[in-house]
């Protein structure tokens, strides 16, 4: 066990292979998160109790970003460390610690207990078009929930000290007993409890999480505790330093509640179906985009704050063309095996099979914005290194009030434009079943995140890039090798497809397992052929021990 610990506490030779570790620890979490999806759809699949599961999610959420991310711990260990002798725990540093663990926890009872009495009211605002029974179930649902933040707040704050003393594998246990215990819910709780039965898997996923990070903090004699004459000086500077990165998580969650709110009002099913879509596009976003974002980071930060402004760009380079490098392909693979990616993980029990059209559907329009997704938490982390807030603040304000715009109009124009409606329909072959307005709130989602990222790259070239190329040759090397990529998955699906057949799991699985391998091994020659730099990079990264890469695992509000 010491050894492999010790594994996490190596240095990394490049971003590359500390992102190929943290991608890899991230891969165990979503697989879970993909289990978890399976086990809902099974059970209980797209209906009206699912829908008022997945709105009773949107209070909670909101208050763990708000208040979490307001001790985060990206803003925290600098501190910390600051305070520390070494690697040895100071008085200073556990009277700060003990500061931010007294605030921050009483600050999330609080508000926590507001919600709690506010929730008869906060439900017209987040699940307006439910009927008054439904509405009921969100409220309840949110109240039992409601002890989640709390708890998953405290596991951010302890898992301060697990990162601080480099326990990153215990550190990244704690997703994978959260999806744990929503598992044990659903195939435990909801036969006897109903649909209350998962918000308190919930609840005991968010008490495992906590679990973890306690009794790590403990073990390396760092446990916080209450203080009762608390340096407010201290708490008021953290807290200005995470404000604008919280109020950016905010309006994304915002955006979110207004999407939600609106397709209370659409068919039964609908939010269910726009919450199981996005969930499996988060997949290749969190193990690409976001692995490659945080790797990137620190370096970052210490380039600039070393003045090589050189080394800043070429580290934000070789980020940046990796997630092109490897979203560009996901974007076709997922658009091309859509129906196959859904029926696989999610359809069992009662997830019918226009509940498989639907979501594919939903999940091609959010797999557009996959690369955008990840470039975003790139190159707002460009501007979090050298200090300026306010840009990715103010993109991210504009992105989420249109996304919010969007939403309206498209559905109106969906249900009143007769021609649209057959264009959207046709293209993603859904024209024969019921449900289809809710496609236009992937849409909406993908456009807004699309220019979103659209204005993060014309500040980071205008400030940092001016007469460079950033991420362009790599962009069309990497479209053409998708576009063959799609191509040849394409052309397996209908040469396989009368041979597997359609009716069973292993069928599925098999057609679109082998049309993705060799769409993914036509996409490689072409790379090859091209002499694409990312594919050699990739090659040296795989041949070196990268599972020896100090990585800093991102905060958990972002999981």
């Amino acid at each position: 066990m010491e050894k492999i610990l010790r594994i996490f506490t190596k240095e990394s030779g490049s971003i590359n292979q500390a992102a190929l570790l943290l991608g890899s620890l991230t891969l165990l979490s979503q697989i879970l998160a993909l289990f978890r999806d399976r086990s809902i759809a099974h059970f209980i699949g797209p209906s009206p109790s699912l829908d008022a599961y997945y709105a009773a999610f949107r209070v909670p959420d909101l208050i763990f970003i708000c208040i979490a991310s307001l001790a985060s711990i990206t803003v925290i260990i600098p501190f910390l460390i600051a305070r520390m002798d070494g690697d040895k725990v100071t008085p200073e540093a556990r009277k700060y610690l003990n500061d931010i663990f007294t605030v921050f926890f009483g600050l999330m009872v609080l508000v926590s207990l507001a919600a709690f009495f506010l929730m008869p009211r906060l439900i017209s605002f987040i699940a307006p078009g439910f009927s008054p029974f439904y509405q009921e179930e969100v409220i309840m649902l949110s109240r039992i929930m409601l002890l989640s933040p709390i708890l998953l707040g405290l596991s951010n704050l302890f898992g301060t000290v697990t990162q601080l003393f480099r326990k990153f594998f215990i550190y990244s246990l704690s997703p994978i007993f959260y999806n744990l215990g929503i598992i044990a819910g659903v195939i435990f709780l909801y036969p006897f409890f109903g649909i209350y039965g998962l918000g308190l898997g919930v609840v005991f996923g968010a008490l495992m999480h906590f679990g973890v990070q306690a009794i790590a903090s403990r073990s390396c004699g760092f446990m916080p505790k209450f203080s009762f004459s608390i340096n407010f000086r201290d708490i008021k500077q953290a807290a200005l330093i995470s404000l604008p990165r919280t109020l950016g998580l905010t309006f994304n969650n915002i955006a979110l509640i207004s999407i939600i709110a609106m397709a209370s009002f659409l068919k039964s099913g609908s939010i269910s179906i726009f919450n199981l879509s996005l969930n499996l596009q988060s997949v290749p976003l969190n193990i690409i985009g976001i692995s490659y974002a945080v790797a990137a980071f620190p370096s970052l930060a210490k380039s600039f704050g070393g003045g090589q402004k050189d080394e800043f760009k070429k580290y934000l380079k070789t980020a940046g063309r990796a997630i092109v490098f490897w979203s560009l392909p996901v974007i076709f693979l997922f658009i091309v095996l859509r129906a196959q990616i859904v029926r696989v993980i999610l359809g069992s029990g009662s997830f019918s099979w226009n509940d498989t059209r639907l979501v594919a559907a939903s999940l091609a329009i959010f797999s557009v914005s996959i690369l955008a997704q990840g470039m975003i938490a790139l190159l707002s982390r460009s501007y979090y290194a050298i200090g300026n807030t306010r840009r990715p603040l103010i993109v991210n304000l504009f992105s989420s009030v249109l996304i919010i715009i969007l939403s309206y109009f498209l559905i109106y124009l969906f249900e009143n434009v007769l021609l649209f409606r057959f264009f959207i329909e046709s293209m993603l072959k859904v024209g024969d079943i019921p449900g289809t307005e809710v496609l236009m709130l992937p849409l909406a989602y993908s456009i807004g995140t699309i220019l979103n990222f659209v204005l993060h790259w014309v500040s980071v070239k205008k400030d940092f890039m001016p007469e460079e190329s950033f991420i362009t040759k790599t962009f069309f090397q990497g479209l053409g090798a998708s576009f063959f990529l799609g191509l040849t998955a394409y052309l397996c699906l209908n040469i396989l497809s009368p041979v597997f057949g359609t009716t069973t799991f292993w069928g599925i699985f098999l057609q679109g397992f082998i049309s993705g391998i060799m769409g993914i091994a036509a996409a490689v020659l072409v790379l090859y052929l091209l002499g694409n730099e990312e594919l050699k990079n990739l090659a040296q990264a795989l041949t070196s021990k990268f599972w020896r890469a100090k990585i800093i695992a991102p905060a958990q509000e972002e999981l």
